[in-house]
């Protein structure tokens, strides 16, 4: 088997990892053997190899931390899955792989009738992103048919989910992005209102929405850009972030929080897995990946790469300007 491997953390992420030859392992009582079809590189896995990122793995370490994978070989004792099933990968890092053991128990088994290999890249994609989306909308703010929501860093595989799962809810959405170029997809995504970031978004985002009252706001950026957000909200609104693709920390203006009483909060998916109940993250993941298999939600895959051009993989995800996600297909 081949794994992409580091055993020390820099800040250019292409020159901390390396594709190895390691000995396939066989799957104890309990455990099944994985094998890999497709795994991502989101911003979280660059960050792991920087050291920028909020839980990091013991070194050395495999990198990737969400993959899906079809059970090659099953240990004693394992009755609830079979060789040939889709399954996801365990969120517990290593997913650069193409073999890896994990306990059945911890495997969730995907759709696999009629799945084409492009359903195969966007159920890789599955475990983090998507589920984030659906998060962001479902656990700070209510909202109903007709409500609006702005986010930017909107042409992520997060924001294209957003505008996705918010449509099928009824809910509209003002996506924001960092260039002309990013617009059209979104809108052809059926984002209901696209613009560039500057420093007169909130005068364009009312104009747009005609003084539409938004309740919530998304912010993946940091920096400024935050409280270009904090701008746009309604007074009382609140506005979540969960990322920093600009590597500053959040700025809001005293006035958003003192006159407009907005609310700055943070989400961060694994504090959602550690005080969720599996039923819950089942449910979700269930309805999540059906959608997938329909054809329902997608993103857009920039590339794919074999696992021995992981260097060059990692470098392509870790600068800007890109159409999509990165993706590992050994």
């Amino acid at each position: 088997m081949r794994a992409a491997v580091y055993d020390r953390r820099g800040a250019v992420p292409q020159d901390v990892i390396v594709c190895v030859e390691q000995p396939t392992p066989a799957p104890a009582a309990g455990e099944v053997l994985l094998e890999m079809l497709a795994a991502p590189i989101n911003p979280s896995d660059v960050l792991s190899l920087t050291g920028h990122y909020g839980l990091l793995p013991p070194l050395p370490a495999v990198g990737g931390n969400e993959g899906v994978a079809r059970v090659a070989a099953l240990g004693d004792g394992v009755h609830t899955l079979a060789v040939g099933d889709l399954v996801l990968m365990p969120m517990s890092g290593g997913t650069w792989r193409t073999h890896a053991v994990a306990q059945a128990a911890t495997v969730m088994r995907l759709p696999a009738a009629g799945t084409t290999p492009e359903i195969v890249q966007q159920l890789a994609m599955l475990m983090v992103n998507p589920p984030t989306a659906a998060l962001l909308l479902s656990e700070f703010v209510p909202l109903a048919a007709g409500d609006w929501v702005i986010q930017n860093a909107a042409n992520s595989g997060v924001g294209e989910y957003v505008i996705q799962l918010a449509r099928a809810r009824g809910v509209r959405t003002v996506s924001v992005v960092r260039r002309e170029s990013a617009m059209a997809p979104l809108e052809a995504l059926g984002g209901d209102v696209v613009l560039v970031d500057g420093p007169d978004l909130a005068a364009r985002v009312a104009a747009a929405t005609g003084k539409a009252t938004i309740k919530l706001a998304l912010d993946a950026v940091g920096g400024s850009a935050t409280d270009r957000l904090a701008q746009c909200v309604a007074v009382g609104g609140t506005l979540v972030n969960y990322g920093a693709l600009s590597g500053e920390p959040c700025k809001v203006a005293p006035g958003s929080f003192v006159f407009r009483d907005i609310t700055l909060r943070g989400f961060w998916l694994v504090n959602w897995f550690r005080r969720s109940s599996p039923a819950e993250q089942q449910a979700l993941y269930g309805e999540l990946a059906a959608r997938i298999a329909q054809g329902e939600l997608r993103t857009r895959v920039h590339a794919t790469y074999p696992l021995e051009q992981v260097c060059e993989a990692v470098a392509a995800a870790a600068v800007g300007g890109r159409d999509g996600k990165i993706l590992l297909v050994p």
